[in-house]
């Protein structure tokens, strides 16, 4: 029961904080719509799926014992991340940004795809599931068990992230976001993940 309620207690916590997972999901509910937010969550809770699966078959043990794969993803992660907050600068700066203009838009299949790749090229996501089965969850915690919390942190990301990109895209705050304008919008985002990436990027040198 103890393993159980830091598991739930550590997954809520780590969700909750901001990160380059955050900034998508409410770009894309500002920007473009709503469908589009919860398509980037679903696809982030794809993404911790894929660190649950990797640790679960032992290559988080690998990951967090070889300096070089570890400074590998992060190097990945940061080069991401920065390509995506230059798009975003780009994006400001070439696109019409009226209140009553048209967004580009973005297919279901992008939406999905920039959130499994901004989750899975997170380290941040890396070091918590990791180190969440590493430390928290017991070696004898039955594999069916292990199973069901992956699940559930895939899950809490899903529904956290869902949540925030119906907040975003509810008519009232949209429209109060908004009247920053869309070009500051993404300026504010790109220049996030930017900044997001260049810490990440200064950690691997250091």
């Amino acid at each position: 029961m103890t393993e159980l309620i830091a598991v739930v207690t550590i997954t809520l916590l780590a969700v909750i904080s901001p990160g380059p997972d955050f900034a998508m999901v409410s770009r894309n509910s500002l920007l473009l719509s709503r469908r589009a937010g919860v398509l980037t969550a679903c696809g982030i809770g794809a993404g911790v799926l894929i660190h649950v699966s990797y640790t679960l078959i032992g290559v988080g043990v690998l990951i967090q014992q070889s300096l070089w794969l570890f400074n590998l993803i992060k190097g990945l992660g940061a080069a991401y991340l920065i390509y995506l907050g230059v798009k975003l600068l780009r994006n400001a700066a070439t696109h019409d940004v009226s209140p009553g203009a048209p967004q580009a838009a973005l297919s279901d299949l992008a939406a999905l795809k920039t959130g499994f790749l901004t989750n899975v090229l997170n380290p941040k996501t890396t070091i918590f599931i990791v180190s969440l089965f590493m430390q928290v969850v017991a070696p004898h915690t039955p594999l069916g068990v292990q199973l069901g919390y992956g699940l559930f942190i895939a899950a809490v990301h899903v529904l956290w992230f869902g949540a925030v990109a119906l907040l975003f895209s509810a008519p009232g705050v949209n429209a109060r976001f908004l009247r920053l304008r869309k070009k500051g919008i993404d300026r504010a985002f790109g220049g996030l993940l930017i900044a997001f990436g260049a810490l990440l990027a200064l950690a691997g040198i250091k």
